[in-house]
């Protein structure tokens, strides 16, 4: 992030906004994955993500530029369902927010070509989901198989991202073949690593015991002097270790804003929904900024310190604002 992107976010904390808006674009997905958060009873306002009335065409266009007016976000994450179901609606609203200067992040399992008029945003990043290697992606992601994937990202630049499962650490060297096959892909631009989130209570196949955690704790610290498109900084990897203890504590919790696909329903107390398991979080944003949080910034001050003192100007000058 540069230096000015990060004065233009304190701007907004001190205004009383949150730099981040997510929005659930739409409540469609072709996948029917395990453990997926948003499809999980309780994610928003009691219900699944399937059970909101969702939008299309240009009523959907202008509800989304709605809501980047109102909220004025940095950085804009469309994510599902899967945005692709909406890919001609997602096309007419890039060079709108483009023109508007707000980065974007669009996450989708890429069971579709990614449309190649998305090339010419350079505040756009593509994220792929991938659940591991082949054999175990293609069994929870059909028909986003590899081949599909491959396929839809040929000749385009994307971000790959996967969530490490108690299952694949269940392998010795399994981390280590996923980065090192898709390092070697030329349509890689990096590759994230998140842990899997439970809800509090859930007893998913997926959840990672603690031994489990540190061991791919340790193993993403030797692949990222390995692999140079594994982009997993020291201190983010060391914050899976312990990850934020709640969502007020957490940063990216409270930095962002997400909004599900009706446009008006929000998503709390973060993009996970429900109630989530914070002493297991593996969302990488939250250890991203858990460490930018954790950063000294001299004299025993952290860029969590200034950012809670911020948060704390804020409301008090709303607070006198309103009772003016």
């Amino acid at each position: 992030m540069r230096t000015s992107e990060v004065i233009q976010a304190w701007k907004s904390i001190l205004s009383g906004r949150r730099p981040s808006l997510a929005i659930e674009i739409t409540r469609e997905c072709p996948l029917r994955c395990p453990g997926c958060y948003a499809y999980e009873e309780g994610h928003v306002s009691g219900m699944n993500l399937r059970q909101l009335h969702d939008k299309r065409g240009e009523e959907l266009v202008q509800g989304v530029l709605a809501l980047v007016d109102e909220y004025r976000p940095l950085h804009l994450s469309i994510v599902g369902g899967d945005p692709l179901v909406r890919y001609r609606e997602v096309t007419q609203l890039l060079p709108q927010l483009n023109a508007r200067g707000v980065h974007v992040q669009i996450v989708t399992s890429a069971f579709r070509p990614i449309p190649e008029e998305w090339t010419r945003f350079e505040r756009l990043n593509v994220v792929v989901s991938i659940d591991g290697l082949q054999p175990e992606h293609d069994t929870r992601r059909k028909p986003a198989t590899y081949a599909r994937i491959l396929e839809s990202i040929r000749d385009r630049y994307v971000t790959i991202h996967c969530t490490i499962t108690s299952q694949m650490m269940k392998r010795s060297g399994y981390l280590e073949d996923f980065v090192k096959f898709w390092n070697a892909r030329p349509e890689t631009k990096k590759i994230w690593m998140s842990m899997f989130t439970p809800q509090i209570g859930a007893t998913d196949p997926e959840i990672l015991s603690r031994k489990e955690r540190v061991q791919a704790v340790e193993e993403l610290m030797r692949l990222r002097a390995i692999y140079p498109k594994l982009d997993m900084p020291e201190r983010v990897i060391r914050e899976f270790l312990h990850p934020p203890a709640s969502p007020h504590e957490c940063i990216f919790a409270q930095t962002t804003h997400t909004i599900s696909a009706d446009l008006k329903s929000v998503v709390t107390p973060c993009q996970f929904g429900g109630n989530p398991d914070c002493s297991q979080c593996g969302c990488m944003a939250s250890m991203g900024l858990a460490a930018v949080g954790n950063y000294e910034l001299g004299l025993g001050v952290t860029a969590g310190k200034v950012y809670r003192a911020s948060t704390s100007v804020s409301n008090t000058f709303r607070k006198w604002k309103r009772a003016a």
